[in-house]
């Protein structure tokens, strides 16, 4: 089993070798889900998958964002450059992208983004030309047992480091609530931020950090090809003793001689630690702070500035550096010069605290055996690719209205006025079923944003998908995509009836995309946009508040997933006329959740094109947006 580790930078590079990696993962200046760490030049991508094969370890890069029109044959380009200096693979996430570059040869691994999450994936990656796919780390165990099964490429998961809190690749809340996209590497972690829940103030969003040395050898047995330690913006000590625990760990050796790296990893970078989803799904949030405090050793009490430090559960050493803090709030920190009671050098109130160690002495002896990092030089230049575009014959049209429903009482309200109907999997899909057929109306059952054994009863209708895997499994069938499958080019398969774009597209890369694409497209034009899917059963239905005083609400479904969505409404009403005249098929409009009353105003002013009906539907929403229409993202 392969131990895959992260390079953040040359210095993260040469960690991560050292510690005993078979493989690094790594980005360029663009194109990477990591966006804001150091990343390589062209020169040193070269230098460093030259210093990597030399010590018999491979090179994976990162050309995991979503791509734009516009940047595609720069895109496409990079690959090539990757192909040239020998990479040994690229993770991607784009299916447009993806469509493109069967020109190379180079290994194509599916990056967590994509979302794949079971058999039915797998199959479709094996049928798509992608040798890898890294699976979604919302799987348990056992799910991870039964989709790779039979499994004819390669699988690869998490094991250390920080676990995302929305399902993987479908994040949108940083995008639409914060205006960076995680989708395009520049995620402002709203999941890190506290919020206020039934009075409560915490970090409700936050998981605890993924610690998964318990599962090392059951994955090996599972068959799985590698497992991968997040942490290309964390520090090469990091990247060092992550690498070394898991590489001792895969090569047999007994827990005594790993232990004392163990307490390293936890001191260099610790929010709390779980064993993500390998036991079954739970809830994995660790709400009390989310940030990195170091090791836990204990609480003690605090007299007039002393404590002792032996009423600590965990030994403490001459230069360990320990925190102290009160709830979420640190009070101070210090070096410790002699054992037994202590005395603070900072002004302390009388209480229990709670002390971290934050630094070990041991960490500089890392850095020392890292060292500087080679010069990392190439003189492979870029090559240039020009992919052209045909334009499609698209004509200016009325489009039809599509609404997303999941109550009978609201698809009442609506199917006056609708097209179409995306209607959620529940108890009364069928009745709602026969409602649109008696009143000529497309049925479409909306599935579940997450479901690795694909055991779902949708009958004979048609289906809307949200990801690769469900698009495998009903390829047999009508289909539609949501706006989960990410489309965010021209290049986009039109494997499907009809597509709805991303919701992160701006007016301009609309009406390209609409220009260059042959297939059906959608737009969303109201309602509430999903911001993030989760599993974590701890999350309950009723809304978040966040430091703005801006409610987000949430429900769960019953599919055992919490849906959190945006705490205003879309609405593109004014500009319905200027869509119609890019050719867009199909506008979306997403009623779940929402009163009938609201529903019919809404369906009757978009079926209408009812300005004046702005100012109540505003009324009765609250707050309203415009997405990333006039906006778009970076």
């Amino acid at each position: 089993m392969e131990i895959l580790s992260p390079a953040g930078s040359p210095e993260g590079l040469v960690a991560s070798i050292k510690g005993g990696c078979d493989a690094v993962y790594l980005g360029g200046k663009a194109f990477g889900a990591r966006a804001f760490t150091q990343n390589f030049t062209d020169g040193e991508l070269e230098g460093a998958v030259n210093y990597a094969h030399d010590n018999n370890v491979k090179v994976y890069v990162t050309v995991n964002t979503l791509i734009k029109d516009s940047e595609m044959n720069d895109a496409i380009s990079y690959v090539g450059f990757l192909n040239d200096i020998g990479a040994d693979a690229i993770l991607i996430q784009d299916l447009g992208l993806l469509k493109s570059l069967h020109r190379f040869e180079i290994k194509k691994h599916a990056s967590t983004q994509m979302g794949i999450h079971s058999a039915s994936g797998l199959e479709w990656c094996y049928e798509n030309g992608i040798d890898r796919a890294v699976l979604a780390r919302e799987l348990t165990f056992d799910e991870i047992s039964s989709v790779i099964k039979d499994s004819k490429i390669e699988t690869e998961v998490f094991v250390q480091g920080a676990m995302c809190y929305c399902i993987s690749g479908g994040c949108l809340f940083s995008s639409i609530a914060g205006g960076r996209s995680g989708n395009r590497g520049q995620c402002a972690q709203p999941c890190r931020k506290s919020y206020l829940m039934k009075d409560e103030e915490g970090f409700f969003l936050s998981n605890a950090d993924l610690y998964g040395v318990d599962w090392m050898e059951r994955l090996k047995a599972a068959g799985i090809s590698a497992v991968k330690i997040e942490g290309r913006m964390r520090s090469h000590a990091y990247a060092y003793l992550a690498t070394k625990v898991y590489s001792m760990l895969n090569n047999g050796e007994p827990w005594e001689k790993i232990s004392d790296t163990a307490d390293l990893l936890k001191t260099v970078f610790n929010r709390g630690f779980c064993e993500g989803y390998f036991p079954g799904v739970s809830s994995l949030v660790q709400p009390k702070y989310a940030d990195n405090r170091g090791f836990l050793l204990g609480s003690v009490s605090i007299s007039d500035r002393k404590f002792d430090l032996s009423d600590l559960k965990e030994k403490v050493n001459i230069r360990d550096g320990l925190s102290i803090f009160k709830g979420k709030d640190k009070i101070g920190g210090f070096k410790v010069s002699s054992l037994g009671k202590v005395t603070a050098p900072f002004k302390i109130p009388d209480g229990t605290y709670e002390v971290y160690r934050t630094f070990d002495p041991r960490i500089d002896e890392i850095k020392n055996l890292v060292g500087d990092p080679p010069k990392l030089k190439g003189e492979t230049k870029r090559r240039s690719y020009q992919k052209e575009l045909k334009p499609s014959d698209r004509k200016a049209t009325v489009p039809k209205i599509s609404f997303y429903v999941s109550s009978v009482k609201v698809l009442d309200s609506v199917i006056g006025n609708a097209d179409r109907v995306y209607y959620d999997l529940n108890d009364s899909t069928e009745a709602a079923g026969k409602m649109c057929e008696e009143n000529d109306v497309e049925f479409v059952v909306n599935l579940p944003r997450f479901r690795p054994l694909m055991d779902l009863n949708v009958g004979e209708y048609a289906v809307m998908v949200n990801t690769p895997d469900q698009m495998h499994h009903f390829k047999q069938r009508k289909m539609f995509g949501s706006y989960h499958m990410n489309m965010f080019n021209s290049y986009f398969p039109p494997a499907m009836s009809q597509t709805t774009v991303s919701v992160e597209l701006s007016k301009p890369e609309i009406k390209n995309l609409a220009e260059y694409h042959s297939g059906r497209i959608e737009l969303m034009v109201f309602g509430r946009t999903e911001l993030m899917c989760t599993r974590d059963t701890g999350l309950t239905a009723g809304t978040i508040r966040d430091e703005l005083e801006h409610d987000f609400p949430i429900y769960r479904d019953n599919f055992g997933l919490a849906h959190v969505l945006n705490s205003s409404d879309l609405l593109l009403l004014q500009y319905l006329n200027e869509l119609g005249s890019m050719g867009i098929d199909s506008f979306g409009i997403d009623l779940r959740k929402r009163p009938a009353s609201l529903a019919k105003i809404v369906a009757e002013a978009y079926r209408n094109r009812d300005i004046s009906k702005k100012g109540k539907i505003t009324e009765m929403c609250g707050l309203i947006n415009y997405g990333h229409y006039l906006r778009g993202v970076e």
